[in-house]
Order: C-alpha cells, then structure tokens, then sequence
C-alpha cells in the first residue's frame, strides 16, 4: 500500500494519546441523525457538539475547561427546528458558531463570554435561502463574515452575514447532493466533491468551474475533498471494489491524480483534516477507532504514512483543534476530540522532544483570529492571504483581543432596528430573570442556615435529656 522505507521525517515518531476520564465531556447524547459530518467543532475557548434533542435541533457549547460529567440540564443552544447537521467556529471571532439544520435554515450564534448560563433560543441572524436541509456551512478563512452553505438542493450560497444577505448563488453545477465544499487557503476559489463522482474546483465570483475531474473515485460512497496550501487538492472516496482510497490532485492538471492509494476495506466515510503549517492531513474514518496520518511532500510517493493512533471504541464524530489553541509546551501538533456515543474525549498529537524550549520547526507562524479583508471587499474581487502569528509564547485570547472583537465585529450589527430592540428587550428580561434567581437563591441559603441552626440546639436538647 505505502512504500515502508525508513524516510526522514521530523513527524516520523508524531503519537497520539487518549486524555484521562476526569478530562473528558461525560453523559452527552451525542447526534444520531444519519449525515456525514464531523458532529463537534472546537476553537480555543470552546467545544461544540451537535446531541440529540426532542422537538428540534440543538448543540452543546461548553468552555473547554468545563470537563467531567455534563449534567442534563446544561443549556443547549436550541433555535433549529429540526435536527443541526453541521457546525462551524468563526476564524475570527471565538464567540460567533454558524450552524446548518434539516429545517433548510443556516443560523448564526453570538456565545456570551463564558459560555451559556441559559438555553440560547435566539441567533444574531437567520439565513433562509435553501429549500432543502443544509448539511455543510463554511466559514471564509480570510474574509470577516463571509460563509458558506451547501444543501440538499444541490445549491450553494456564499453570505455577507453582516448584512444577512445571499450575495451569490451557485446554481445548476451540481446535479446531485454535494458531500463536501472546501475554501482555498485565502479563499479565492472552493472546491467541491457530490455524488456523481465528481471533484469540482469553482471560482464563485465570477460563478465558474475552473477544473472538474469526474470519477474522481468510482465508488458510490460519499468522497470528500479539500485544499491544501500549495493548492493541490486531497480527496477521500471509495474504489469500485468497495475499498477506502485517498488520492492527490493538482488543479491545472486533473486528467490523472498526482498520487493514489488504497486503504482498507471498511465502509465509514474518511473525514480528511489538514494541517497547512506542517503539510499533515488526518484521516478520521465515521465508525472506525483509529486516526491515520500522512505528511504530504513534493517527492514520490508524495503522500507518506506516518503512523495510527488506534483506541477501543469506535468514534461517531471529530472535532479539530485550530493550531493556536495547543500548548506548545508539550510540543503538542494537533488535537482532536472524539465523539463516543456518550462522551467527547481529546486525543493530543505529540512529536517527542527532550528540549524544553520552543521548537519553530514544529510550529511556523500560523494563521491568526484577525482578517486580512472585509466581506465588501471579498465580493468586489479582492483577496487576503492569511494573517500569520507566532505561537513562541502560546497563542493567549487577551482581553484586548475580545476589547477588539467587539469593535470590530459587525456580526451583530446589519440586523434590523426591530430584532435589535427585540435581543436588547430579551437580554433586559434575562437580567430580571438572573436578579430574581439570585434572590432566591440566598432567601434559600438563610432558610438552610436557620435550619442548620435549629438542628443543632435539638441535637444539644437530645443529649442533655439522654444523660
């Protein structure tokens, strides 16, 4: 299958480790809704994961530090009316979640700073366009407020959610269902994979295919295909014979993939999730227990095995650490979170080191929470590459940054003046609602302390009547 000659690779010796039980998310009813998505999306403040939930859709958001046992009760955030298929984190704002749903809807949510106290039942915008359920939503990965969605209607539609508006509609490219849309690293271009086999690269501002291989994989079970840094492009699919293959695919050239490879013979889609700083992609197949990981180079056999993580239980869903969230300390190169039916448990990625200092091969700059251009400017033509950090002093969400966040942001703003009134009128109840709560809550702390009182000076009675 892969060439097993002793190639050197910094990332040769990369392994992967379960956390323990009391750092993991215990008891949540992980979605059983039969769609192919990744089911969990994380940043560096917080974890997401679509569950099951009666009489619509919903999805936890937990800050990462709250692990253990989540009770049933934790607020969910609960606006669809029918099951959530797919979640995605805002690049540039930690608080900001977009979520497509089986109600035809795309939804965005503004995550108070410490997470949810309350059920969230009111998204900052409603995205109504699709007429079938939206099972894909994308943020742009360089341009504030630009997201896509893809739905069961075969169509995809790029939105400036400042506005909340459908600024371009990409019809009639796709006769079937699409199973995955990828931006490019400054998002210029997407690439698709849909049902009828083929990989599709679009530009969609000037509503264009530019390349287009059909059969990418022959097939039928779902491909998946996404960008990598150079602009070659990584697809997952199945053989004719059932078996798992990844291949690579250069654009300009799509007549014959750079690189083919079967796998295995299981039945889960493989979900790829790419790493750009260090040309790494992961394989996570849906039912497996096991994460493969390859380095992607410029020489033959250009896709390189590294190794497998493998663990018991099967995962249902996985959620991907953006690099500015791990904790270079531990020379820690990804993080993943893995689903269980009944709990999310993170897995690090380590590469062995014995100096404590930091290691810049391991971590060049990386893509930073800022924007290189506004949505405006995205749909007027132009481009912006990512605005790169260094994370030689850990990657640290300051004050300042949210400070600036919330100036910058307009997600909240482009939203008419009566839904303004409306959160400002809810948010106000809210309030009075927490006041009368907290009331509550010390009138039955002194009926404890009056109680605890009175039980002892029984207790005292007692004994003296025993003597």
């Amino acid at each position: 299958m892969f060439r097993r000659v002793v190639r050197a690779s910094k990332f040769r010796h990369v392994f992967g480790q379960a956390l323990k039980n009391d750092q993991c998310y215990d008891d949540i009813r992980v979605s059983r809704v039969t769609w192919d998505s990744s089911f969990c999306a994380v940043n560096p403040k917080f974890v997401a994961i679509i569950i099951e939930a009666s009489g619509g859709g919903a999805f936890l958001v937990l800050p990462l530090l709250k692990t253990g046992r989540i009770d049933k009760a934790y607020p969910t955030v609960c606006g669809h009316t029918g099951p959530v298929l797919d979640i995605d984190w805002c690049p540039h704002n930690d608080h900001v979640i977009a979520s497509g749903s089986e109600d035809c809807t795309v939804m965005v949510w503004q995550i108070p700073e410490n997470g949810l106290v309350t059920p969230l039942a009111e998204p900052v915008v409603v995205l109504e366009g699709h007429s079938k359920r939206v099972g894909i939503v994308t943020w742009h990965p360089t341009a504030r407020n630009v997201l896509m969605s893809a739905g069961c209607d075969n169509l995809i539609i790029i939105w400036n959610v400042g506005t909340g508006e459908a600024m371009i509609q990409l019809e009639d490219m796709h006769p079937d269902v699409i199973f995955s849309a990828c931006w490019s690293r400054n998002g210029a271009l997407i690439c698709t994979a849909c049902k009828d086999k083929n990989i599709r690269v679009i530009d969609p501002r000037k509503e264009k295919i530019v390349a287009e291989k059909d059969k990418a994989h022959d097939g039928a079970r779902p491909m998946r295909a996404i960008f990598l840094a150079d602009g070659n492009i990584f697809t997952t699919g199945f053989s004719r014979m059932s078996e798992r293959q990844l291949a690579l695919w250069n654009p300009k050239s799509m007549e014959e993939p750079i690189s083919v490879h079967e796998l295995d013979t299981s039945n889960g889609v493989l979900l790829p999730f790419y790493d750009a700083d260090t040309n790494i992609v992961y394989l996570c197949g849906k039912g497996d227990s096991s994460i493969r990981y390859f380095e992607i180079t410029d020489e033959a056999p250009f896709v390189h095995y590294l190794n497998t993580f493998s663990s018991k239980e099967p995962q249902r869903g996985m959620g991907y650490m953006p690099k500015r969230g791990l904790d270079v300390n531990k020379c820690e190169i990804a993080r993943f979170y893995k689903l269980h039916e009944r709990k999310c448990e993170p897995i690090i990625m380590t590469v062995p080191r014995k100096s404590d200092l930091f290691q810049d091969d391991l971590y060049p700059d990386t893509a930073g929470p800022d924007c290189a251009i506004e949505a405006e400017d995205w749909f007027d033509g132009k481009n912006g590459e990512p605005i790169l950090i260094s994370l030689k002093n850990g990657y640290v969400p300051g004050k300042n940054r949210d400070l600036k966040v919330v100036k910058k942001s307009n997600v909240l703003e482009g939203k008419p003046a009566k839904k303004a009134a409306n959160t400002s009128k809810s948010a106000s109840q809210n309030e009075g609602k927490l006041e009368e709560l907290l009331r509550e809550v010390k009138s039955l702390r002194d009926l404890v302390t009056l109680q605890d009182r009175r039980i002892a000076k029984l207790e005292d009675q007692m004994s003296k009547v025993a003597i």
